[in-house]
């Protein structure tokens, strides 16, 4: 193959020019946008080049040699820092690759008619060189835009942590973060809201990677941008015309708690909604899964409560202190009968009908909880001590005996001759 070659090199040179120029034409023509970039003239170069170096390849490739490959790498990293589509750079390459061969077998026929068969036995060797040089680029397309990717992403992540933190110069500067929630598609003013997950169970996850939406929004859904660290994961939602409910009803399929801040009207106010889901989620049911995302305007009390974690160690201490210090289980009946009677408004028909037992019964544990604590459930004064010591007990880590998500709830009451069974969390 390199004896031929050489025989037809001037010949050869003069077609490969030519085949160039229709390239570049048929490229200007069908595929505008990845020339443009270039202009025609070093577009025409780029092609000539490429080329030349598939008939170099070939006549490597008959010696044994490899495949000289860093143009072909050099032309996919560009291609890729330009933004261009890699299909546009393989059909270079493909219709590069059938001009070649014309090329080769006019200059031959023209030369030594005779010589043709022996030119076959380089098809398959020209077009392994070809797949070389195209898999070359390719490789390079892919990892100058992986790069890019990851550059993106660690940009979007920045910008995230500058409007939800609002640390360093930013915080400073509402201007700033005007501009860095403009880079996010953001508006300089709307409606926002934060979101703060919990831990996921085995198996569970967040919805999104950092700086990102999540895998893209339902057509009806809010707009969430999704921020993972190490202390968790944040989301930052663009509501629009949604109610900050549905927040909870794009949660809702997640295995995690969540805690959801009211809605904020600029850029400048996310760092402070962080800071009020942080709070709902230390709010939300401890069980993960629907009904587990607390909006932080749906529970404002605990919210209150969990705010000062040693305000309400004390509270604990000296509204229930003497519930706490009985045995575990018959702490638990107190709690949670306390926890259902808030729960149901103050009915103990209700209540009675939610912890399946006769009024009665829960009559005489809510005595027996005024002897102990001294507060009467008579006075609002000591309603509002107990119900805030009650979410105090309620929020505490795995010590003590807590109360479950149906004694934590703030829904009305069961109404009679209703299906009996705790009711969905409203946070």
């Amino acid at each position: 193959m390199e004896r031929i070659i050489e025989e037809i090199r001037e010949d050869l040179d003069r077609r490969i020019a030519v085949a160039a120029d229709r390239l570049t034409d048929r490229t200007l023509t069908e595929d505008p946008a990845y020339a443009a970039p270039l202009g025609r003239a070093e577009l025409r170069g780029r092609m000539h080049h490429t080329l030349r170096q598939a008939v170099e390849g070939l006549v490597r490739a008959s010696r044994g040699e490899p495949v000289e490959l860093a143009d072909a790498r050099a032309a996919g990293a560009l291609r890729a820092g330009q933004g261009l589509p890699l299909a546009s750079l393989r059909r270079t390459y493909r219709y590069g690759g059938r001009l070649v061969w014309q090329c080769l077998t006019e200059a031959v026929a023209a030369h030594d008619r005779a010589a043709l068969p022996r030119l076959l036995a380089g098809a398959g060797a020209l077009w392994d060189v070809l797949d070389q040089m195209a898999d070359a680029a390719s490789e390079a397309y892919h990892r100058v835009g992986a790069e890019r990717g990851e550059r993106e992403r660690e940009r979007r992540a920045a910008l995230l942590d500058a409007l939800l933190d609002g640390q360093a110069a930013a915080a400073r500067s509402p201007e700033a973060l005007a501009a860095a929630a403009a880079q996010l598609g953001l508006p300089e003013r709307g409606r926002f809201a934060v979101v703060v997950l919990g831990s996921a169970g085995p198996g569970g996850g967040g919805p999104g990677t950092a700086g990102s939406d999540g895998g893209g929004p339902e057509p009806d859904a809010p707009r969430v941008l999704w921020r993972i660290r190490a202390d968790g994961e944040t989301g930052l939602a663009e509501l629009g015309h949604h109610p900050l409910e549905a927040l909870r009803a794009l949660l809702a399929p997640l295995p995690v708690r969540a805690g959801i801040s009211p809605v904020v009207g600029t850029p400048a106010e996310l760092a402070g909604a962080r800071r009020l889901a942080a709070l709902a989620l230390r709010t939300a049911p401890p069980a993960a899964g629907p009904g587990a995302a607390a909006l932080l305007d749906e529970r404002l009390p605990a919210a209150l409560v969990a705010a000062d974690p040693e305000l309400a160690a004390r509270l604990r201490e000296v509204v229930l202190g003497p519930v706490l210090a009985l045995p575990p289980q018959e702490a638990r009946v107190l709690l949670v009968t306390l926890g259902t009677w808030l729960a149901c408004q103050g009915s103990t028909t209700y209540a009675a009908q939610r912890l399946y037992c006769h009024r009665n019964t829960v009559s005489n544990r809510l005595r027996r909880l005024e002897q102990l604590t001294g507060r009467a459930l008579s006075d609002p004064a000591h309603v509002v001590e107990l119900a805030l010591a009650h979410a105090a007990v309620s929020q505490r880590p795995t010590s003590g005996p807590p109360a479950p998500p149906a004694a934590a709830a703030g829904g009305g009451p069961t109404p009679a001759g209703t299906e009996r069974r705790s009711p969905r969390s409203p946070g």
